[in-house]
C-alpha cells in the first residue's frame, strides 16, 4: 500500500471514530426540555471593532500586563547617551505612540515610549525598563485617558494619581527631571459610549497640576490650549475626539519643548520635593 493511500485510510478511520464517539456522547446527554433557560444574549453596547480589540487586549494583560516585551529589544540595543546629550523619554499611551517626535523635534535625542491602550499602572510596571534604564535627563509623562476609559478596569482619580506619583518618585530617585502633562480634552469616547469623560478629565488634570506644583515638577497644560466649548477636541485637531491630528501635535510640540527646557535647567538637582516657596512661583507651561 502506498503512503498516500495509507494516510487516506488512517484519516478515514479517525474520522469515523470521531463520529462514533460524538454520537455516543450525544446519546448520553440529558434531553433539554423546551422550558430550559437559555443564556442571555450579550448586549452589544460598543462598535464591533471594539470587541475585537478588547479580546486581544485582555489576552495581552494576562501574559504581559505592563507590556514589557513591547520595547524590550529596542531598549536593550539603545546606546547610552553621549556626553552632553539631553536625552528625553516620552512616556505615554497611543497619543504619545502616534507622535512623530522626529518631525516635531528635529535633531533632538528624544525617545518615544508610548504604547497604545495603556493605563497609568501599566506604565508604572515598565517605567524602570523603558525610562530609568535609558538614562535620560528628562522624562515627559502623559497618561490618564485610558484610565478614564477603564482599559484595565474602573479607576478613581486617586488611583491614577498613585501610579503617577510612583513614576515621579522613581524618576526623582534616579535624578531624572520630571515633566507632567495634562490629559488631552475629550467629550466622548466613540468606542466606549456612556463614560462622559470631560468632567473626569478636568478632575484628573486638576490633581496632576496640583501635585506638580506641590512637588516642584514642571506641568505642561495641553488641555487649556486645545479644548473646545464642550471640553473636547475640536474636529480641526482630531478626527476621533481623542487622538490629535498633525494640527494638534503642532500645538503640543512647543508646549512640550518649553517644559523640557525648563526641566533641563534643573539638571543635576533633586525635584524640589515639598518646597512650599517653590510652589508659589512655579507656573504651568501653557
Amino acid at each position: 500500500m502506498s503512503r498516500q493511500i495509507l494516510r487516506k485510510a488512517i484519516f478515514l478511520a479517525a474520522a469515523l471514530a470521531g463520529i462514533s464517539a460524538a454520537a455516543l456522547l450525544q446519546s448520553q446527554q440529558p434531553v433539554a426540555s423546551p422550558a430550559a433557560e437559555q443564556p442571555a444574549p450579550v448586549q452589544i453596547t460598543h462598535p464591533p471593532q471594539y470587541y475585537i480589540w478588547k479580546t486581544a487586549h485582555d489576552a495581552q494583560l494576562v501574559v504581559d500586563f505592563g507590556g514589557l516585551e513591547h520595547f524590550r529589544q529596542a531598549d536593550a540595543t539603545l546606546a547610552p547617551p553621549q556626553p552632553g546629550e539631553n536625552r528625553v523619554v516620552f512616556m505615554g499611551d497611543s497619543i504619545t505612540e502616534d507622535w512623530n517626535l522626529k518631525d516635531s523635534f528635529p535633531g533632538r535625542p528624544y525617545i518615544n515610549r508610548g504604547i497604545s491602550g495603556q493605563t497609568s499602572p501599566q506604565m508604572l510596571v515598565r517605567f524602570r525598563q523603558d525610562v530609568i534604564d535609558l538614562k535620560p535627563k528628562v522624562v515627559i509623562i502623559m497618561t490618564g485617558t485610558n484610565d478614564i476609559m477603564e482599559n484595565t478596569g474602573p479607576m478613581t482619580v486617586e488611583q491614577s494619581g498613585e501610579s503617577i506619583a510612583s513614576m515621579t518618585d522613581l524618576a526623582n530617585a534616579n535624578k531624572i527631571q520630571v515633566v507632567l502633562c495634562s490629559v488631552l480634552p475629550s467629550s466622548s469616547f466613540a468606542w466606549s459610549p456612556g463614560l462622559e469623560p470631560a468632567p473626569k478629565i478636568e478632575e484628573l488634570n486638576a490633581w496632576i497640576e496640583h501635585y506638580a506644583a506641590e512637588k516642584g515638577y514642571i506641568y505642561v497644560d495641553y488641555y487649556s490650549a486645545m479644548k473646545d466649548e464642550h471640553g473636547g477636541l475640536p474636529p480641526a485637531l482630531s478626527d476621533d475626539g481623542v487622538h490629535p491630528l498633525p494640527a494638534g501635535f503642532a500645538i503640543m510640540a512647543p508646549l512640550a519643548q518649553a517644559g523640557i527646557e525648563k526641566a533641563l535647567k534643573r539638571d543635576g538637582k533633586r525635584g524640589y520635593i515639598g518646597s512650599q516657596s517653590k510652589r508659589k512661583t512655579e507656573t504651568p507651561v501653557q
